[in-house]
């Protein structure tokens, strides 16, 4: 029964996740236009979008930030979003009404807005998530992939195929990458051997330049009733500058006195910006993000059936890509790709949780050992702990939860309320045998008298846990005390008795 249920994990019967969705009253509406793209443009876009929220009964109020970030929040702490500032980037706050009014999650309300924003940010070329708070844990994004590599070029086209095969796996939603859409650049290149025929410097070339582009103070004008100047400032319509042509009829004053256009003094030279570098730990690096919604949302499976995609990738010559699950790559010799996001807290926590579930069993079968002064008793009481495992994965199964963390709690409080019924059930026995009793009798006595008690903890257990049943955080918790306690302790009054009796029956063979 154990390997069966065991089994569910990998046929995703019951999906393994960090943290269920919680129900939130807000979540946040991200917009990332193309590089180079007018603050205006991106405000109408972001109206657009609220055009379509404000028709739902869900929503109670939103406000719209355009070129800056939102207020800070939990998002803005852990994945910066309150960094975010551009022209082409805004933001859109979305209060829901409350919970205790709704009967739809906010999970649920964003999954179903999301088609519908997106489809409107994709006739202007714009990136849209819906991004919910997370009750946890801190990541960048639900999934992330950093591209290792000592070549950035060739770092930004293996995260271009990655990104694609993102956009190819179900339930991966909200793709991104962390670099910028290609932006023209436009360098003048003053001729200055030409300049200086006309008694011009670079400089004063520079300085025109600089005045036109970068509304520069003038002049100060002074007021009687003022502490200090005002500023004045020359500014052109946007009309006036609107175009490389429109920069070159500015004229600059020669010694002679003539007034010389830009154009006849510069080259222009036409260029692609570079894009900005990453570092993570002082290596460098390209990040591609996604996040998760449909049918299964727990982010391991989904790296799972990118992994089997890395093969597919086109890798420069001579090279091959690599694959990280926990740990950063010792060094860039080789392109690596490296999991992260919620995967590398989900195995972090997992692990350690683990850890802890191993000290505990430890403790306890030393505990065991010196109070019946045996090593092989305390095997059998300890049955009842992987008895309890076959009961929580049941239990997610018929609620169709996902085992999280709070699982995990549950599982390591129940080894211990476990172990006591195993404990009752031997040590009657022991009692029973030290009076003259059989083994075959006291075993089949130990079931008949401690079932009673057992039954009363297992109880007071189950009743305790269906507080936090309903609740999206602890349910894991709940499923867990529920399905552990009812199964391991029906199993524990069959199986302990049986193991111990088939275990010691040598040992007491002359009283059977």
């Amino acid at each position: 029964m154990l390997m069966a249920t065991s089994a569910m994990f990998l046929t995703k019967s019951v999906a393994v996740k960090m943290l269920p969705f919680d129900n939130k009253n807000e979540f946040q509406v991200i917009i990332d236009m193309p590089e180079g793209t007018t603050l205006e443009r991106t405000d109408m876009v972001a109206k657009e979008v609220m055009q379509y929220i404000r028709e739902s009964e869900f929503v109670e109020h939103y406000q719209s930030y355009a070129g800056t970030a939102s207020p800070i929040t939990f998002n803005g702490l852990v994945r910066h979003y309150d960094l975010r500032i551009g022209n082409n980037m805004a933001d859109i706050q979305v209060n829901l009404i409350d919970k205790g009014d709704r009967s739809e999650q906010s999970h649920y309300i964003s999954t179903v807005f999301r088609p519908e924003i997106q489809a409107i940010g994709s006739k202007f070329n714009a990136n849209i998530k819906i991004v919910e708070v997370p009750p946890g844990p801190p990541v960048l994004s639900t999934l992330v992939a950093e591209v290792y590599g000592p070549d950035h070029s060739e770092q930004i086209n293996i995260a271009r195929q990655l990104k694609d095969a993102f956009t190819a796996t179900d339930d991966v939603v909200d793709t991104d990458w962390m670099i910028e859409a290609d932006q023209t650049e436009y360098k003048f290149m003053i001729d200055k051997e030409k300049s200086m025929i006309y008694g011009i410097s670079p400089q004063q070339i520079v300085n025109t330049m600089q005045m036109s582009l970068s509304n520069q103070p003038i002049g100060k004008l002074y007021r009687d009733h003022s502490n200090s100047d005002v500023g004045i400032v020359l500014k052109f319509e946007d009309k006036e500058i609107g175009s490389i042509q429109d920069l070159l009829q500015f004229k600059v004053l020669s010694n002679q006195g003539q007034t010389i256009p830009i154009a006849d003094l510069v080259k222009v030279k036409k260029d692609t910006i570079e894009k900005s570098i990453m570092r993570k730990n002082q290596r460098r690096v390209v990040y591609v993000t996604a996040d998760m919604a449909g049918s299964l949302e727990s982010p391991v499976y989904a790296l799972l059936s990118l992994s089997d995609r890395l093969k597919d990738i086109e890798m420069p010559a001579g090279y091959e890509l690599q694959e990280e699950w926990n740990q950063q790559p010792g060094n860039t010799d080789e392109y690596t790709v490296k999991w992260d996001g919620e995967w590398q807290i989900t195995f972090e926590v997992f692990r350690d949780l683990g850890a802890a579930f191993a000290v505990v069993v430890i403790i306890i079968y030393m505990l065991l050992v010196g109070w019946f002064q045996s090593f092989r008793s305390p095997i059998v009481m300890l049955i009842a702990i992987p008895l309890s495992l076959v009961g929580i994965i049941l239990g997610h199964w018929v609620f169709d939860a996902y085992f999280t963390a709070t699982s995990m709690i549950g599982l390591i409080a129940l080894a211990g309320i476990m172990v006591r019924n195993s404990v009752l059930l031997v040590d009657f026995i022991n009692l029973r045998i030290d009076e003259g009793i059989s083994l075959r009798q006291a075993v089949i006595e130990a079931g008949a008298v401690r079932t009673t008690p057992i039954l009363l903890t297992a109880g007071t257990v189950v009743i305790g846990a269906v507080v936090m049943l309903f609740d999206p955080i602890f349910q894991g918790l709940a499923i867990s005390l529920l399905g552990g306690t009812i199964f391991s302790t029906f199993l524990t009054l069959l199986a302990v008795p049986l193991i111990y009796y088939y275990l010691e029956r040598s040992k007491y063979k002359s009283k059977n």
